[in-house]
């Protein structure tokens, strides 16, 4: 518990996280390279296509850390139509305080009609439900053909089962899967005292973790926070506002494993080695995940992405008793700090980002350059940071990054990177010449060439929409229109959500790829598979996960990009499992999307 009178020393704190300036002042300018080769534009399309979601967090002015996180979004195909929906989750008032005039804060979820447009069905299937909402993770968990929703929120998580595309049902107790119930129901003056800890949770992920076809639930804990916490701490900007608090003067807390035992969960966190301590405290302030595969054994690996503390690489491992469990590799492996020291790390995804080079991508807090992490061996995992020699982190040092995705933006069959950003100080301006509460997302495109790896696009290539500054959050891509170019979604902190249509003119061929397991040996969803596509002379990799970058989740429909090519000359799917069993299809069309099943269905 942090001492009544702790001064926050807001310049350092808020704009560098605690960290110094010396890591900023060792990069050097970024290397030229070539312009964008082909039109792509991507176009604001949000009122016209109706979408009207704006995220309320709750802010009344005492200022406390919650209200800064903003919350996710997920693509899914909630009814079984083929075309992805959006869900936008949010939060709500604090305990004792008002509803926002003309809103009743909740979750919205948007079906996609099909014609370019988005209808508002969240009552209709029972998700107009009042919760702090944080992150989002969809899947079917149950194999019966229906992607069901898991919501984490402050003071409780939740769960909503899909009834056959219809209606969600709250299957948070039956389940097992919410632990207890903390939001607290009392006046707003009370609320303010609580000092006992309220659950603080942030994204969460799909896995089969130990490969027996039903997938279990990773979920991300940020800290160990309460209201009378937060408001001890005397946190002041220059003109004698009070700030935000930073999470450096709170505990650390453990992430929760939950496994699937047949559409109930047991909490195996401790048994499978999550419960990371430290000289008998947690270490962990977990903000992104991304599960993968860097070593390619077929077994689910977990990285975290942690805030002012080393980031986590949980390595799935056997288990003594036959089964599976994770052992923490974070420091050798070369992912927990950079530069020696932990960075405020936010959003996380990994890819290949060239044939056979895979990369992990951290955001950080602002003067913080992102984190490129390039595998170097697989036994043991190590990585090394290349974020400086392939040109990523001086464009990417002075915004606050949050969300963060891989994705083909131009189909050229290499995925670029992409980061909505956006400040958690609304008064940060009066602390820090420069900074800005609402910022320009930021657009890498990926040239081919590792030694210039990464181009900032601008505005005049671009077109404006995208960088127009914005309190970003959680971000995602899904192709809405049909048309094969990856479209993007992003939440914001307090304000609207936005959708830009990628209208890519490259001429470049693509291909969707949807897998459906078989519901036994395997998830349904196929969360955990590896694809390859050869076309065109080259390969590409992809694997399956529930989660991208900050609080969200992406289509987990596979679009790759083909450049020239005209036909898709081999497709191989490695199902997730314990078995592990290989699949190829050869000369599929191009343009199109495909469902891939499982043999055995």
């Amino acid at each position: 518990m942090p001492h009544p009178r702790f001064l926050v020393v807001i310049l350092i704190a808020l704009a560098c996280g605690g960290i110094g300036f010396g890591v900023w002042l060792a990069l050097r300018t970024p290397i030229p390279s070539p312009e964008l080769p082909f039109p792509v534009r991507f176009v604001n399309v949000t009122e016209s296509t109706g979408i009207h979601f704006r995220h309320f967090n709750g802010a009344t002015g005492k200022k406390i850390l919650p209200e800064t996180m903003g919350s996710g979004v997920a693509v899914l195909d909630f009814d079984g139509d083929g075309r992805p929906d959006i869900l936008f989750i949010n939060s709500c008032s604090w305990p004792g305080q008002p509803v926002p005039a003309g809103q009743r804060p909740t979750p919205a979820l948007y079906r996609n009609k099909g014609d370019g447009t988005f209808e508002d069905v969240t009552a209709a299937v029972g998700l107009d439900v009042e919760l702090f909402g944080m992150g989002v993770a969809v899947a079917d968990y149950d194999n019966d053909g229906w992607p069901d929703i898991f919501i984490t929120a402050v003071g409780g998580n939740k769960l909503y089962r899909n009834i056959q595309g219809k209606r969600f049902e709250d299957a948070t107790a039956s389940a097992g899967i919410g632990g207890r119930d903390q939001w607290p129901t009392t006046s707003k003056e009370e609320f303010l005292k609580i000092s006992n800890p309220i659950a603080f949770p942030s994204s969460a992920v799909w896995l089969d973790f130990d490969g027996d076809g039903l997938l279990d639930l990773f979920v991300c804990n940020y800290l160990t926070w309460s209201p009378a916490a937060d408001l001890a701490v005397e946190a002041f900007l220059p003109n004698d506002v009070r700030a935000y608090v930073p999470p450096t003067v709170f505990r650390g807390t453990d992430c929760t494993l939950y496994r699937n035992v047949g559409g109930r969960f047991e909490d195996v966190t401790a048994k499978t080695g999550i419960r990371i301590n430290e000289n008998g405290a947690a270490i962990g302030k977990a903000l992104g995940v991304s599960v993968c595969d860097p070593d390619r054994d077929g077994w689910p690996d977990i990285i975290v992405a942690c805030d002012t503390t080393q980031n986590l690489l949980f390595h799935n491992i056997p288990a003594s008793d036959g089964g599976r469990r994770f052992e923490e590799i974070g420091l050798s492996a070369n992912v927990a700090f950079s530069d020696g020291r932990p960075r405020g790390g936010m959003g996380i995804d990994a890819a290949e980002i060239l044939p056979g080079i895979f990369a992990v991508a951290v955001v950080n807090f602002s003067n913080e350059p992102n984190t490129l992490l390039q595998l170097r061996q697989k036994n043991p995992l190590s990585f090394m940071d290349i974020a400086v020699s392939s040109g990523l982190a001086y464009p990417s040092r002075s915004p606050m990054k949050f969300g963060a995705m891989f994705f083909d933006a131009d189909l050229d069959g290499r995925p670029d990177f992409f980061t909505c950003n956006g400040h958690l100080e609304p008064d940060i301006a009066a602390a820090r010449v420069g900074q800005t509460y609402a910022q320009s997302s930021q657009l890498f495109w990926n040239s081919g060439d590792l030694s210039e790896l990464w181009k900032v696009a601008t505005p005049e290539e671009i077109g404006p929409d995208l960088f127009k500054p914005l309190v970003g959050r959680g971000c995602a891509y899904l192709d809405f229109d049909g048309d094969g170019a990856l479209d993007i979604v992003v939440t914001q902190n307090g304000g609207p959500a936005q959708l830009f249509r990628n209208e890519n003119a490259t001429g470049n061929n693509w291909v969707a790829l949807k897998l459906i397991g078989n519901g036994k040996t395997t998830n349904r969803d196929g969360i955990g598979a590896e694809i390859t596509v050869e076309a065109g002379g080259k390969v590409q990799r992809k694997y399956i996960t529930t989660s991208r970058g900050y609080l969200s989740q992406s289509d987990i429909v596979a679009t790759f990009g083909l450049g020239a090519a005209t036909v898709v000359d081999r497709v191989t799917v490695r199902w997730p499992g314990r078995d592990g069993k290989v699949q190829t299809w050869s000369n599929l069309g191009v343009g199109k999307r495909h469902e891939l099943r499982q043999e055995g269905q």
